[in-house]
C-alpha cells in the first residue's frame, strides 16, 4: 500500500537524486515531438502572442515548439538533443535562470517543482523572467496524503497542498487564471510497487520499457485537458496543470509563507 503522509518527507540531495534518475531516463529514449502531448492545443493558442519562450526541465518531452525556444534543463544530454533541433537551451536550475528581468511571454514549467527543495525561490525566478501579463503554464502533484515510494524515487521532494499553492502565487504576483486535472502516473499501488521493484533492480531494462512501450502507450491514451476557471475542485485529484498571468507591478514585498499553509 503507498504510505499516508501528512507531511513531505525529507528531501535530502534533491538536485543529485534528480540528475541520476533523468539522465539515465533520456539517454535511451528519441525526442518527442511536442504536437503528441495533450497540453499542445493551450499552447499552440498563445503563440501568436508568445514570440519570447522559455520551458524550465522539459527532459526529451519538451511541450513548447523546439525551434527558437528557450530551455533550461540539468541534463546535459537533454540540452544537447533540444539543440540539435534548434532549441536554445542551456543547463541550468529553475533557481537561478540566466535571463534578464521581464525577458519571456510565456514561461512553462512541467512536473518541475515538486522537484526543487527551493520552490520559493523557484517562483520568485519564474515570476522576475515573466513579462507582466506574461502566461506561466506549470504542473505540479497535489495532496501530502497521496504521497507513494514513487514520488520519492523520481525525486520529488513536495505534494502541494491547494491552499498553499494559491497562495505561492500570490505572493509572486501570479494571476490563477484556469486548471486542469493532469499528470499520466498509475495510481494502482501493487503497479507502482513493481514499477520500482523493476526501476531499482533491472533499471535498464525498466527504463527500456517505460520508454518504448508505456510512454507512449500514455500519451496515446491521454485524455483532452478540461480546463476550469480559476482552481477546479480538488478533492481526491493527484495532479493539476495552472495557467497563471503575472500581474503589473512587482510581488508583494515582505510577504512570507508559513510552514503550515
Amino acid at each position: 500500500m503507498p504510505e499516508d503522509r501528512t507531511t513531505a518527507p525529507p528531501a535530502g540531495d534533491a538536485a543529485l537524486v534528480n540528475r541520476s534518475f533523468y539522465d539515465a531516463l533520456w539517454s535511451q529514449t528519441h525526442l518527442a515531438r511536442p504536437e503528441r502531448f495533450n497540453t499542445w492545443p493551450l499552447i499552440a493558442a498563445l503563440l501568436p502572442t508568445a514570440a519570447a519562450r522559455l520551458e524550465i526541465g522539459p527532459g526529451l518531452r519538451p511541450r513548447s515548439p523546439i525551434a527558437g525556444t528557450h530551455f533550461i534543463d540539468i541534463s546535459a544530454p537533454v540540452v544537447a538533443r533540444l539543440n540539435g533541433r534548434g532549441a536554445l537551451a542551456q543547463t541550468g536550475v529553475v533557481t537561478a535562470l540566466p535571463f534578464e528581468d521581464q525577458s519571456f511571454d510565456l514561461v512553462c514549467a512541467f512536473d518541475v517543482i515538486e522537484h526543487v527543495e527551493d520552490d520559493q525561490r523557484a517562483f520568485t525566478e519564474i515570476s522576475r523572467v515573466l513579462k507582466e501579463d506574461g502566461v506561466l503554464i506549470f504542473s505540479v502533484p497535489l495532496h501530502a496524503r497521496f504521497w507513494t515510494a514513487f514520488d520519492e524515487f523520481v525525486g520529488h521532494v513536495r505534494r502541494y497542498e491547494p491552499a498553499q499553492l494559491m497562495a505561492i502565487l500570490q505572493k509572486h504576483n501570479l494571476v490563477l487564471e484556469k486548471s486542469a486535472v493532469f499528470g499520466m502516473q498509475p495510481s494502482n499501488p501493487r503497479l507502482l510497487d513493481f514499477g520500482i521493484w523493476f526501476l531499482t533492480h533491472r533499471r535498464s531494462t525498466a527504463l527500456f520499457w517505460y520508454n518504448w512501450l508505456f510512454l507512449p502507450l500514455g500519451i496515446f491514451f491521454q485524455k483532452r485537458l478540461k480546463f476550469f476557471a480559476g482552481l477546479l475542485d480538488t478533492g481526491g485529484v493527484d495532479e493539476i496543470v495552472l495557467v497563471c498571468r503575472r500581474g503589473k507591478g512587482a510581488p508583494e514585498p515582505g510577504h512570507e509563507l508559513s510552514a503550515g499553509s
